[in-house]
């Protein structure tokens, strides 16, 4: 098997299991997207989206969307909304930026949601879900009502990340143990990737601890110019 075939159709052996190349790349852009985006720094956008476009691919036509007995329209299903959602995202920090909303390498402040914000995204989040877990019962998914969420919640995270919520690492961590669980009561042989998901988990926590320490610092008046990795790990922050 040569370097392209091996990067579309390979697998790396984890114990009894495996993983498909191509969702591990998917989701290493997706990594590095979530720690870009924990820096604030405008790269996040473009390099998840590299990964939406590989991850789809892994559940519809990939290895993982093979094996079971129906393919995973919720995993796959989010990335078209991941998509959408983050050119959003991308034009809208492109826009903060020129006006100066950020510091140093950032691309905007983060703060908490205003409470008709949270509202608005909770009204959002039921409408979406509702209607994606019909559109997942009438094409046929595994369990519509958690595939529905991931769909929904995906959706609903990075319009949060694209507003500069603090909130939405909070979404993200909700979609996370609904897709760990989905995984795990499923027909795929998924325990090497619900592995991977959990690593990406503890990241999604750093996210949010250094989200909030810059949205409590800005508050306060003492913003800092750039909160980096490190300096999150220090005072013990934490992500996926």
């Amino acid at each position: 098997m040569n370097v392209l075939a091996w990067l579309f159709d390979g697998t790396i052996p984890v114990g009894n299991s495996f993983l498909s190349v191509p969702e591990v790349l998917g989701n290493v852009f997706g990594l590095t997207s979530a720690i870009l985006g924990m820096k604030r720094w405008m790269l996040a956008w473009p390099i998840g989206l590299v990964g939406n476009i590989l991850l789809f691919f892994v559940f519809t036509t990939g290895s993982i969307a093979q094996v079971g007995q129906e393919p995973l329209w919720g995993q796959a299903g989010r990335q078209i909304f991941f998509a959408a959602v983050s050119l959003y995202g991308w034009w809208r920090w492109t826009q903060e930026k020129r006006r100066g909303a950020g510091s140093g390498s950032a691309a905007i402040t983060p703060r908490w949601a205003t409470w008709s914000e949270r509202a608005q995204l909770l009204a959002v989040g039921v409408v979406a879900w509702v209607v994606t877990w019909g559109v997942f019962t009438q094409i046929g998914s595994w369990n519509p009502p958690t595939e529905a969420w991931i769909v929904a919640g995906s959706m609903l995270a990075t319009w949060g990340m694209a507003r500069g919520w603090v909130e939405f690492w909070l979404v993200w961590i909700l979609v996370d143990v609904v897709g760990v669980w989905s995984l795990a009561t499923s027909d795929y042989p998924a325990h090497a990737t619900i592995g991977m998901y959990l690593f990406y988990a503890f990241f999604v926590l750093l996210g949010f601890f250094t989200w909030w320490k810059v949205a409590r610092n800005e508050a306060d008046g003492t913003a800092p110019q750039d909160l980096g990795t490190g300096e999150a790990a220090e005072t013990g922050q934490v992500t996926a």
